[in-house]
């Protein structure tokens, strides 16, 4: 049933071959799929289109300066990802090509159960269970499962374990994603459009939508701190975020820590009158920060540590992080 409404509707995206035709390129797939993580499918196309444009091959990738790959990552998000690209494309090259088996692919880096289970499944046809939030939802409704996540996994990983087939594995995969993508959704439950609607228990309750049970979410912490604005002759001092920790690697503005919103200076990286800039917002995984953006209203030479002066002018092709572009945007736009 799945499999039959798949190769019919199966959606159109640029890592997938059509289904029952010659797997896609394993590079293509396992680079969508941490792309995917915890982001939209509108949100990565663009990334994606730049990254197999640079950098068409694993072995291309792996060539790459991580400063590079860095940037180009700037504004999607959750940048550990990126840094295991960078290491996993390195370990791939080195190994000539990506392992054919779950177990292998589970071995490298940046890889857990599910991307190593994605890979396996799509990109060599292997037998494997791939759960991702789509078909968490989709099997919780086909069956029914009362339990409440994250407690429930469990159980929905070994109720689609029951019915993934030997064959065709990777299309019946993505099959139960496009299902939960398009019809079976978390705002709706077109059960009328459904392949599944006859065996469905979730439609048969009355109340699908009720389906997979969350638990309450818990309030999220906030932080707040300062970043730093110095400026001189049309250029800003950037600085590059130690490899590891919050946007690790990543080129940003200095700032204080985020732990504490101080008096405009301190903990700031130069002495001298700094001049309030407003303010931004933006949520993590973990937290939500509040980031004052200071501005030193002197002429000032580079601060101590490494760094950089780049030209404002082309501020967004620093490759800056989301949190710290929305700065650098706050101040421009005050300026003009």
């Amino acid at each position: 049933m799945l499999l039959d409404w798949y190769d019919a509707h199966a959606r159109d995206l640029p890592w997938r071959a059509a289904p029952s035709t010659t797997p896609p390129d394993p590079y293509r797939v396992w680079l969508s799929e941490v792309m995917l993580q915890q982001t939209t499918v509108a949100a990565v196309k663009p990334y994606f289109a730049k990254f197999t444009e640079r950098w068409p091959t694993v072995q291309a990738l792996a060539a790459a300066p991580e400063e590079e790959v860095m940037a180009a990552w700037a504004g999607l998000g959750y940048y550990s990802r990126a840094r295991n690209v960078v290491k996993c494309a390195a370990e791939v090259a080195a190994l000539g090509a990506f392992p054919d088996t779950e177990a292998d692919l589970r071995k490298l880096p940046g890889l857990g159960d599910y991307t190593a289970a994605a890979v396996a499944a799509i990109a060599f046809g292997r037998r494997a269970v791939v759960v991702d939030a789509n078909v968490e939802r989709v099997v919780a409704r086909l069956f029914a499962i009362e339990d409440s996540l994250p407690g429930a996994r469990k159980t929905i990983r070994v109720k689609a374990d029951s019915i993934t087939p030997d064959t065709r594995a990777g299309d019946f995969a993505q099959g139960l994603m496009d299902l939960g993508s398009g019809i079976c959704t978390s705002r709706d439950a077109k059960c009328l459009l459904c392949p599944l609607q006859k065996v469905c228990k979730g439609r048969a309750s009355g109340d699908p939508l009720r389906l997979p049970v969350k638990a309450p979410k818990k309030a999220k912490p906030s932080r707040t701190g300062t970043a730093f604005w110095i400026e001189r002759d049309d250029a800003v001092w950037l600085v590059k975020r130690p490899g590891k920790g919050m946007l690790g690697g990543m080129r940003s503005l200095p700032d204080d820590g985020w732990s504490a919103r101080g008096d405009g200076n301190k903990d700031a990286p130069l002495s001298g009158a700094w001049k309030a800039a407003g303010v931004v917002r933006h949520s993590f995984t973990h937290f939500d920060l509040e980031l004052g953006v200071a501005v030193h209203a002197e002429h000032r030479p580079a601060p101590g540590g490494e760094g950089e002066w780049w030209p404002t002018g082309s501020i967004e092709e620093a490759g800056l992080p989301t949190l710290f572009a929305k700065a650098a945007r706050l101040v421009l736009a005050a300026r003009d």
